[in-house]
Parts: C-alpha cells; structure tokens; sequence
C-alpha cells in the first residue's frame, strides 16, 4: 500500500471544519475544473455505508468511481473507500485536529494501483497530481471558510 498526506492549516476548530464537510453539497466546489469529473450520486451524509457515484474520463477512458463513507467521528474525522473504480485500493481518511488555536486538516490516502508491483514505479506520478489537486481542495476550504464566517 502506497501511503499519501496533505495538510494544511485552518484559523477554525476542528468542529467547523468538520461541519463544512458534512454539508455534502461543497464537494462540487473541491473537484478541481482541470479533473474530467461527473458526479452521478452524492450521499445524503458522511455516515457509514453511505455511497458517492462519479464518472471520471481520463482521455478516452471513462471509469464508474464508486466511494463509500466507513468511518464517521466528528469532529475528528472521516473516511471514504473504493468500493469500484480505477484503483486496486483506495482508503481515504480526512483528519481535523486542534493547532494552536485553530485546525489542521490532513488528507490520508492510502491506495495501491492495478498490477502493482509492475505499476509502482508510477505512485511519484500519482502523488504529484494527488498534491495539485489537494492543494486546489485546500483553498477552496479556506475560502468556503471565510465565506461562512461573512454571513
């Protein structure tokens, strides 16, 4: 398994952060626009066994993503697993803690790709595009952030 992590830091606590994930209508505004990504079902919440359905196109290919929500601990965290879809693993975990008077958010993601050990050679690939587009999600956080505290 091929480990990866994102953080960055947040002038909120961890239960706002955790309460803008669970409103499940932002995670249209975390796709990047550069990711060919249609999203064919969105779960109701983050609950476990609750399910998110995406079409991703990757040139001529067109791959079913399907993620199901496994752990649920709010304010600290939760997590998502393939259940179908291009990866032979995919565990993501997204993780909220206290840091000096405001949040870390971390992204873990475990994942092992198709015909690993023949495909590993490909995972600083995978990684580099991993951090562009977690580097899009984070600042799209913040600005959502900022965005409720206006209101």
């Amino acid at each position: 398994m091929h480990c990866f992590e994102f953080q960055s830091r947040f002038a909120c606590s961890p239960a706002e952060m955790f309460a803008l994930h669970e409103d499940v209508g932002i995670f249209r505004r975390l796709i990047p626009p550069w990711e060919r990504v249609e999203i064919l079902d969105l779960p109701a919440s983050l609950q476990p066994g609750t399910r998110a359905l995406m079409r991703l196109r990757w040139g001529p290919l067109s791959i079913l993503w399907e993620a199901v929500h496994c752990e649920y601990d709010p304010p600290r965290c939760f997590s998502d697993e393939q259940a179908r879809g291009p990866f032979a693993c995919w565990r993501h975990r997204h993780v909220m803690e206290p840091a000096d008077g405001g949040c870390v958010l971390r992204d873990e993601v475990d994942y092992r790709l198709p015909l690993h050990p023949l495909t590993a050679w490909l995972c600083p690939l995978v990684d580099r595009r991993l951090r562009r587009m977690f580097a899009f999600r984070h600042r799209v956080t913040g600005e959502l952030l900022a965005a409720r505290r206006e209101v």
